[in-house]
């Protein structure tokens, strides 16, 4: 794959990502949260219709956590665009190590609260991404490109 496909690849997913982190924000409206509070029934299994987002705390997580994923979306389009299209190492490490780690903790959070369920959303995530990257011509990232 070349480096144009490989930064238009993650282009796309970060699209995907500014949308779903768009789905999570307007979730902090209440006539607008239905699919959220869907979306988190389902990784609460069993689906039961116990979630919600009553709670204005609850609301602003939401809102917070889609602003997050957002402004991360973009961060990741830019050094696809900007950094990877000319230093494909460099951008290699600067997405993977902002991954792993997002991937990491957001994943073992979701198991302690008691959402696995999540951690299946984050690997069509982290899949996304890494894919693209994985097919570089050296064949796979090393060890020292997560700093």
């Amino acid at each position: 794959m070349t480096v144009e496909k490989r930064v238009l690849c993650l282009k796309m997913a970060s699209g995907i990502t500014i949308a779903t982190g768009l789905f999570m924000a307007v979730a902090a409206i209440p006539e607008l949260a239905g699919p959220t509070v869907v979306f988190l029934d389902l990784v609460f299994w069993p689906f039961d219709g116990m979630q919600s987002l009553d709670a204005p705390e609850a609301r602003l997580l939401t809102a917070v956590t889609g602003g997050v994923l957002v402004g991360w979306a973009a961060l990741i389009w830019m050094v696809a665009t900007q950094v990877y299209a000319s230093d494909p190492a460099l951008g290699r490490r600067l997405i993977l190590t902002s991954l792993l780690n997002w991937f990491v903790i957001d994943s073992s959070m979701s198991v302690a609260a008691g959402a696995p369920l999540n951690v299946v959303g984050n690997l069509f995530f982290l899949a996304l991404y890494v894919l693209p990257i994985l097919s570089s011509p050296t064949g796979s990232a090393r060890a020292t490109d997560i700093a």
